[in-house]
């Protein structure tokens, strides 16, 4: 075990916080990070099921508020709930912590194939073992949201809320749209349930913070985050092809990517493909395709990219580059969060955003699962997996990898 280390975690979890080492979370997220598979929502489910379900170091209502921040804000949501998760836990260093081990296995397998991919000219074929990924996905994000639904969904209302932001999620869809449901959400949980929460605050004052709010530990990640997007902007004397240029480059990006790391593709094939001409239009469809099929956020793309360019060097600053500034910002912000979360506004309206996510949590079920191949193993493998979870419990970082293995034989 770790020693105690004053992390400056909030006061609200420390009790959680003694029972999660530093240990615990790299372990945890290491594996988490080797098998989530399917994009965010299922990295998003594992984490939940493990750190909520199985430990209980989170709550349910911890979770959806992370999930909410991170939609809202840039970078790629799965990676900022990693970090928010390592944060409520750990302060910064837990941020950092369990960041750094979620990207480990998809670093280590985009860089393995980028290298076989440059040396053979072709990526090998799982589409098999891929396919069966894609059902068991399905299952463990609506177990998520199942889980989740118990706590935040209690009247009508909630239900309300919850159907139509997964109908306008669905039917539209798109990074403005989310934003006007969580906003819209935001504002009718404050008209409709504000009397409930202050009634609730009269019964059982909520806690007060013990220390006071230190403005440089935002302000200083806020001056750091603008002078990195300043960077990015300015036409800098750096080499066309030099690690400054591949830093300066993502992590520019990063901070104006909203709507997730599909929205994104467009934005970087413009930059690493026409403007500087990094890689062509083949390798750069390859290197979103290497996102896909390894487990963890699709923006580890940048990897490949970074090591056309510049080597192992380059993939690694750009990983870097790509995740950190949003990470940074989402810690900061999560901090801030902490502090306001017991004003009857807030919590207000987090009961009406709190629904919303869920019911943005089944539309990513149903978007994942029409990627599904139309065969009968998809449902033997989703039926399958839905039973292990909700009837043996099994660890659901067992279940994709299981999936993969059982797609190779059925289809």
């Amino acid at each position: 075990m770790i020693e105690e280390v004053n992390l400056e975690s909030p006061k609200s979890i420390q009790n959680n916080s003694d029972s999660a080492s530093l240990l615990y979370l790299f372990g945890n997220f290491l594996k988490i990070g080797s098998t989530a598979f399917g994009g965010f929502m299922a990295l998003v489910s594992v984490i939940e099921d493990v750190i909520v379900g199985k430990r209980q170091l989170l709550t349910h209502e911890d979770m959806l508020d992370g999930i909410s921040l991170a939609s809202v804000l840039p970078g790629p949501v799965a990676a900022n709930v990693v970090a928010y998760v390592g944060y409520r836990l750990r302060g910064g260093i837990g941020a950092l912590v369990t960041a750094t081990a979620v990207l480990i296995p998809s670093f280590i397998l985009v860089v393995g194939l980028t290298i076989a991919y440059l040396q053979a000219g072709e990526i090998p074929a799982v589409n098999r073992v891929f396919a069966g990924f894609i059902p068991a996905v399905v299952a463990i994000i609506i177990n998520a949201a199942i889980r989740m639904s118990k706590k935040a969904i209690k009247g009508w209302r909630e239900v309300s809320l919850a159907v139509v932001a997964a109908i306008l999620l669905k039917t539209i869809g798109g990074f403005y749209i989310t934003l006007i449901v969580i906003l819209g959400a935001g504002v009718i949980g404050w008209i409709c349930f504000r009397g409930k929460v202050t009634r609730s605050f009269r019964e059982n004052p909520p806690p007060q913070a013990t220390t006071p709010l230190e403005i440089k530990k935002i302000a200083i990640p806020l001056v750091i985050l603008a002078v990195i997007l300043l960077l990015s902007l300015l036409p800098l004397p750096l080499g066309e092809d030099s690690l400054a240029k591949l830093f300066v480059t993502f992590s520019g990006m990063s901070l104006m990517l909203f709507g997730g790391g599909y929205v994104f593709i467009p934005m970087i094939q413009e930059v690493v493909v026409n403007n500087y001409g990094w890689v062509t239009q083949t390798e750069f469809s390859n290197a979103i395709a290497m996102g896909q099929i390894t487990p963890g956020p699709i923006l580890i793309s940048a990897a490949f990219i970074g090591y056309v360019v510049k080597g192992f060097a380059g993939a690694l600053v750009s990983t870097v580059a790509i995740f950190f500034p949003p990470g940074l910002l989402m810690v900061t912000l999560s901090h801030l969060l902490d502090r306001i979360k017991y004003s009857v506004v807030i919590q207000a309206a987090l009961q009406g955003i709190r629904p919303a996510v869920i019911g943005m949590i089944f539309t990513a079920a149903i978007v994942v699962g029409q990627t599904a191949q139309l065969h009968w193993a998809s449902l033997v493998i989703f039926v399958a997996s839905l039973a292990a979870i909700l009837k043996l419990r099994l660890e659901v970082v067992l279940i994709i990898p299981l999936a993969g293995l059982i797609g190779l034989f059925l289809y």
